[in-house]
């Protein structure tokens, strides 16, 4: 397994870190303890050190399941993370609540790493107005965190504000070869490096995405090397950026846990031609987007309220990949009410004579809507 050095503290984590959120679960939604526990302990065997944690994954199950595991391992042999989950929560009083709850569901004293879970602006200015944030820096002095950052889900200049606003240990984002542009993206990963703030990556398959690429296109990647998983082509991508101390994989089965460990086994940063090959194959996921919008906003505001880029990143992302739910989430993610969907388009056209790609803007509103409407129906 090969290590990172977090020269600052003296510690070295594991490049691959378990994510818990996919843990295998059985059909009434309970977690497969007993395959669970097989995949935990080979990937434990196998040097892997850091496990990732939140309140709320696996309908709540993950933290007890997890402390139950870790207990049975030597207190210095990992690192534990969780995350205060500030989405879920209305004052002050129950993040101290929450927060004393995962200690003991995790069998733990303190924490190696504290997230504050999922941040957006919203999010943000609640945790710094509930006094949440005060209270994990009173956390961190006692010892209860040693390491303390955020994990992050929002646009760049959102990013840019929170992570300057304290001397953060760590951070947390988004980040994959598809994906460079996209919320934090590569201006978020500059920033943190420049700051000298070591990142943990989270969705460096796309959710699994990159895993399953289309057979024209993965073509390009197996007849470089047929011996090795499209997965890990995407893990090799962000490992090999000198700043990422963590690749997190939420692993649902032990053929991923197996063919992750063989990756970080042997892990070695893409060569030139290596990284060729994986722009290529960006490139020609780009070529199957439904339209060209680059996410510019330069047609924004919308008079009426409708937030097309969002909407045209949601059709966009399931054109290149077709992943359903994938594209429901993201869409609804940010299209809260009709107003901010198609729904709300009167038609002006001040959206398409600000647009420098020159977009047919209104039409491919309502196109995205009936593609949104029909996989929406198609997933009940």
């Amino acid at each position: 397994m090969v290590y990172k050095n977090w020269e600052k503290f003296g510690i070295k984590t594991s490049l691959l870190g378990f994510g818990c959120m996919r843990l295998p679960t059985k059909d009434d939604g309970k977690i497969d303890e007993e395959l669970a526990t097989k995949m935990l302990n080979y990937a434990y065997d196998n040097g892997v050190n850091y496990f990732d944690n939140a309140y709320m994954y696996l309908d709540f199950q993950d933290e007890k399941f997890v402390g139950n595991w870790l207990s049975t391992k030597p207190r210095d042999s990992f690192y534990v993370t969780s995350k205060m989950p500030v989405m879920m929560i209305k004052s002050l009083e129950d993040a101290k609540r929450i927060f004393e709850e995962q200690l003991s569901n995790l069998k733990v004293a303190y924490f190696d790493f504290y997230l504050i879970h999922a941040l957006n602006k919203n999010t943000w200015d609640f945790t710094l107005k509930s006094g949440i944030f005060d209270y994990l820096l009173s956390l961190k002095k006692s010892g209860k965190i040693h390491h303390l950052g955020f994990s992050f889900h929002d646009e760049f200049d959102v990013f840019e504000k929170i992570i300057n606003y304290y001397n953060w240990d760590f951070c947390q984002i988004q980040y994959n070869y598809v994906d460079q542009d996209i919320q934090a993206g590569n201006r978020g990963y500059e920033l943190a490096k420049s700051k000298d703030i070591p990142m943990v990556i989270m969705e460096p398959v796309k959710g699994g995405s990159l895993s399953n690429l289309p057979s024209n296109i993965d073509k390009i990647f197996k007849d470089y090397n047929p011996n090795v998983s499209t997965s890990s082509w995407g893990y090799r991508w962000v490992a090999s950026h000198d700043n990422v101390h963590v690749v997190l994989s939420g692993m649902s089965s032990f053929e991923q846990v197996k063919d992750n460990i063989n990756t970080f086994n042997a892990f070695r940063p893409l060569d030139d031609e290596e990284n060729r090959l994986v722009e290529e194959v960006r490139s020609e996921l780009n070529k199957r987007v439904f339209n060209g919008c680059t996410g510019c906003r330069y047609c924004q505001p919308c008079p009426q309220g409708v937030k097309i880029p969002y909407v045209f990143r949601a059709i966009n992302g399931y054109s290149k990949f077709g992943d359903k739910e994938a594209m429901v989430w993201d869409y609804e993610s940010h299209i809260t009410n009709v107003k901010e969907g198609p729904e709300g388009c009167v038609k002006c056209g001040l959206c398409e004579k600000r647009c420098p790609q020159h977009l047919s803007i209104r039409e491919d509103l309502q196109k995205s809507l009936k593609i949104y409407q029909e996989v929406k129906a198609s997933l009940k």
